[in-house]
């Protein structure tokens, strides 16, 4: 007899699940318990190329406080049904809202969405997982506190708890958004409530200025882990500053990124430029004024010639250098002297300010984004070839131009070995750049879809080899980045898991952990 809920979690029978499922009823009421396919459809949808069944869930919980979410864990644990946790489930291109295995029940937290402090002075912020960039902006603004956030490139829709958990970063001097976290509250798998830093500390005055507290720093084993469930997140802001530049530097050649590289790291050192920079490639921009069709029909990668065009056609550079200067005028005036002083050496480098790119669009995106404004642009990257296939591929690079240009041949290589284009991008951290390549294909297309997945294994793999570690990654292939680290560090997690989480509940399979 065919089940009457669209999948069940691992090891668990459908009577036993009927009474887990009755008694969350008992706890979040009717309505914030969600079982049928209807109700399910937004959690089993995903942009990977694997069947969306083998990441269905088996129900949903909207659970409102701290409380619930204890009774949650008691009842998971008696029952052993693993619960996936999600924040606002915007994880587009690393597996969506979609449970990493199928079956698992997904804890979605949305509706716990209270902004519970914004300090003006401090300049911090402690929230809720379910509040978004745009509801905390927003807040900022009616309340006029003076306040930026860093944001990623969806930002509108995502929310910080979701994004700094897994490590995300955005493009202000507040980037490296884990840097500036300060103090979690998480609810263990035995229901006990632990506050991180100095937050542990009855009447604790000083939870959101000081991370560390006393003893092992605990907050980093809760990003990109399943070893609680984060209920309240404080992270640092940064002051609106007195003025504010933005610019672009346009190169014409692929081999450029030489120069560049070499050129910004002693710049991003120094702190001349405070926030991280971007290098997009042409075809990364492109989708904000054109679609490939417009270009190409046909199988097979892009080729040079039609992104030569492209960027003639729509003003790009095949390289263009996003970042800004902040802080007073004579700041700005200063450091713009050093900065364009150093990209005018080679004579390669086109400088544009704001005054002279108007209105373009792809420049008033980024523009916008190193302010921490709210934006939805980066989507169009989605319209470039159409059929919702996207997984993004994130390998880490040294700051060196040697590095970058490797990568971004091999990269290209691998894609085009399956057909399909290299729209990447690379973003600077102070001594670090994360390589941002969207695997883009049509997932409609049964062909593409394999594709995509064999060119995905097979960048994971060469990369791994020559010893470029992926710092994030879509659900499907979460067990494969976990193997390329290495057994000790796949045993101390394992360690973590059966010592905080007996009974396996929480996430099972997050970043290869069980």
């Amino acid at each position: 007899m065919a089940s009457k809920y669209i999948a069940l979690p691992k090891g668990v029978s459908e009577t036993v699940f009927d009474t887990a499922i009755s008694r969350f009823r008992e706890i979040l009421g009717d309505t914030a318990v969600l079982t049928n396919a209807e109700q399910l459809a937004p959690y089993i949808k995903t942009m990977m190329p694997v069947p969306d069944a083998d990441h269905a869930p088996s129900a949903a919980l909207l659970a409102t406080t701290v409380e619930q979410i204890q009774k949650i864990v008691a009842i998971c644990n008696q029952y052993k049904v693993p619960i996936w946790t999600i924040s606002t489930g915007k994880n587009f291109g690393y597996g969506s809202a979609a449970p990493v295995e199928r079956g698992q029940v997904v804890l979605d937290l949305k509706r716990m969405n209270r902004i519970l402090e914004v300090d003006k002075d401090l300049a911090y912020a402690l929230v809720e997982p379910g509040v978004t960039y745009q509801q905390l902006y927003d807040y900022i603004d009616e309340h006029q506190l003076g306040l930026w956030l860093s944001v990623p490139a969806p930002s509108a829709i995502a929310g910080p708890v979701g994004n700094t958990l897994d490590r995300g970063v955005g493009y202000t001097p507040y980037g490296e958004h884990f840097l500036f976290a300060c103090g979690m509250e998480v609810v263990l798998a035995n229901g006990e409530v632990l506050r991180t830093g100095m937050g542990s500390m009855p009447n604790s005055n000083t939870w959101q200025v000081f991370k560390w507290g006393y003893g092992p720093y605990l907050d980093g084993i809760f990003t990109q882990s399943n070893y609680g469930i984060v209920t309240k997140f404080g992270f640092w802001l940064m002051p609106a500053p007195p003025a504010y530049k933005p610019f672009v530097i346009q190169y014409e050649h692929e081999e450029d990124i030489v120069e560049i590289v070499e050129t910004i790291r002693p710049l991003r050192i120094s702190g001349v430029i405070p926030n991280a920079i971007v290098i997009a490639h042409a075809l990364y921009e492109a989708p904000v004024k054109a679609r490939r069709s417009d270009y190409v029909s046909g199988p097979g990668a892009i080729p040079d010639e039609a992104v030569r065009k492209i960027s003639k056609d729509h003003k790009l550079g095949i390289w263009n250098v996003y970042a800004a200067l902040y802080g007073t005028q004579e700041q700005i005036d200063v450091n713009w002297q050093i900065v364009t002083q150093a990209f005018k050496q080679s004579g390669k480098a086109k400088i544009l300010t704001e005054q002279e790119m108007g209105d373009d669009p792809a420049f008033n995106y980024r523009a916008k984004l190193m302010r921490g404004d709210m934006t939805l642009t980066e989507f169009s990257l989605y319209n470039w070839r159409g059929g919702g296939g996207s997984m993004w591929f994130a390998p880490v690079s040294q700051a060196r131009g040697s590095e970058t240009l490797k990568q971004m041949a091999l990269t290209k290589q691998i894609l085009a070995k399956y057909g399909l284009d290299y729209s990447g991008e690379f973003i600077v951290g102070m001594r670090d750049m994360h390589h941002i390549v969207d695997v883009l294909y049509d997932k409609t297309d049964p062909a593409q879809t394999q594709a995509a997945y064999q060119c995905f294994d097979e960048l994971l793999t060469v990369f791994s080899a020559q010893g470029y570690g992926t710092y994030r990654v879509n659900t499907a292939f979460m067990d494969k980045v976990a193997e390329t680290y290495g057994p000790v560090q796949r045993k101390i997690h394992k360690t973590l898991k059966d010592a905080l989480d007996p009974n396996g509940i929480l996430a099972p399979g997050k970043s290869g952990i069980r």
